[in-house]
């Protein structure tokens, strides 16, 4: 088989005969908010992830896959399937006072999975609006909800803006205080996996609220990196370090509850790091909240036994609306298979399980990474579009990293003007160096007419102003949920 699909990552590839996946599998899918390209073992051997490479060693790294460059987008287009540009979740992040939600019109991944008989569990960030119970985890298609329902808190204290926002289900949880978050999802984590039912299929959803910045540590873990001179990066470090070693302290669950020799684990960044905040997106230009590939060039990786080939990197083109067809196409058989190909074939997002599996190329061809009223940005076979986007041809230096604003820095590092069309060999060129808008002026209009087809299919944005009442229903009853209710 021809496919430029695997490269081996290890010194044989490792290639054994399994069975196709027959039955339901326990899904583990884990979102680790805010990491960057550079920010784990396998890509930059400065920094501590063991059990993350051990995953990736085992199981196929994700070169070529995206995400949205935001954490409300991603995580829309996680949970439905969809560009955030078809359920109006596109315009940036989701405050904790803002009165909208993803639209309860769509079917989320939980409900599908619920429907085809698993248990769905939620452990950790939700950031898709809760200013109403329907639109809260509860509601869509989860079993149990254990975390916090904004974008960002304390670490320890579990509060944002002074206010406690961490929950059992619909309880706040007021005993957990100083119990770090990375810490805590995984001790609950344990908890729902060893009483959970073997005999029925496992979907946990862990979305960690590491690394998102406050940047918080424990010393020790800080210390582990003492080599980093720029405090910020240090204690960024210590972050992965913790959150890595509570992805190990699930995956142990796993194996001492007897689910993990059938259990599918995904784990996915949800956009690029910040280097205002320690990320590091190196080589990748850009960052968090940028459509360069640095803003949306996500780390990702997939790991069990059931996959055909393993120990690899996978260059095909994937995209993180793709975990929900896949992911559905692996549930239980008793689902309709009319109805639920029907809508699958509704979906922006592919089933790429025969691609992660077998090699086969992906049945991707492009990629939207985002239509605005002025930006743009669109990926066709090699070649990206690029419209209106900040300049950050000078890529922040190691040494800078975590120590200058987003949009600031040293003159040369980086820089404020604005690239009106950009034109790239993503291929032969990810850094994005070297502009061909002038070189192929043919496809830049072939690219720009897909951004128009997209444009046309465009929905409004659900963004809504802040709420005064949110902040008074919350300082009222001591920590934030619903007020609309």
């Amino acid at each position: 088989m021809d496919s430029r699909c695997f490269e081996v990552v290890t010194f044989m590839l490792i290639i054994s005969v399994r069975p196709a996946v027959a039955t339901p599998l326990h899904i583990l899918l884990i979102v680790v908010d805010d990491l960057g390209w550079s920010d784990v073992g396998f890509h930059n051997p400065q920094i501590n992830t063991p059990n993350l490479d051990h995953l990736a060693s085992e199981g196929v790294i994700l070169d070529n896959y995206y995400v949205q460059p935001s954490c409300t987008p991603t995580r829309a287009a996680l949970l439905t399937g969809l560009y955030p540009i078809h359920t109006g979740m596109q315009k940036g992040v989701l405050h904790q006072k803002q009165p909208y939600g993803l639209p309860l019109r769509f079917t989320t991944l939980s409900q599908k999975l619920k429907e085809a008989g698993y248990s769905t569990h939620i452990i950790g960030k939700w950031h898709l609006g809760f200013f109403r119970w329907p639109y809260t985890p509860l509601y869509r298609g989860f079993d149990s909800f254990y975390g916090f329902y904004g974008g960002a808190e304390g670490y320890y204290s579990h509060e944002h803006d002074g206010i406690l926002d961490l929950h059992d289900n619909k309880e706040p949880v007021r005993n957990k205080s100083g119990v770090y978050s990375a810490t805590l999802y995984a001790e609950q984590a344990r908890r729902v996996i060893l009483s959970h039912n073997a005999s029925k299929p496992l979907f946990l959803y862990l979305p960690f609220q590491s690394v998102h910045g406050p940047l918080s540590v424990d010393l020790k873990y800080e210390q582990k990196y003492r080599g980093i001179r720029n405090k910020r990066r240090r204690t960024y470090a210590g972050m992965v370090d913790i959150m890595d070693e509570a992805i190990g302290n699930v995956t142990e669950a796993m194996k001492e509850a007897g689910l993990w020799n059938e259990t599918f684990t995904i784990v996915t960044t949800d956009n690029g790091g910040n280097p205002g905040q320690g990320g590091y997106n190196w080589p990748l230009r850009g960052q968090k909240g940028s459509l360069w590939e640095g803003g949306v060039r996500g780390v990702g990786l997939v790991h069990g036994r059931m996959l055909q080939k393993t120990g690899v990197k996978c260059k095909e083109l994937f995209h993180v609306t793709d975990w929900y067809p896949t992911l559905v196409n692996l549930a239980d058989r008793s689902l309709d298979r009319r109805r639920t190909d029907a809508a699958i074939r509704q979906l922006d997002g592919f089933n790429i399980w025969r691609s992660l599996s077998e090699g086969d190329p992906s049945p991707r061809r492009e990629i939207v990474h985002d239509i605005s009223d002025h930006k743009a940005a669109i990926r066709v076979g090699d070649m990206k579009l690029i419209l209106n986007q900040t300049d950050r041809k000078r890529y922040i230096p190691p040494e800078l990293v975590g120590s200058i604003p987003a949009e600031q820095g040293k003159k040369g590092h980086c820089c404020k003007n604005v690239i009106d069309v950009g034109l790239y060999n993503i291929t032969a060129d990810p850094y994005e160096m070297v502009n061909l808008r002038n070189q192929f002026p043919d496809i830049v209009e072939a690219l720009m007419t897909r951004v128009e087809y997209y444009r046309q299919g465009v929905v409004p944005p659900e963004k809504k102003p802040s709420a005064r009442k949110a902040k008074k229903t919350a300082r009222r009853k001591g920590y934030w949920g619903p007020w609309e209710d």
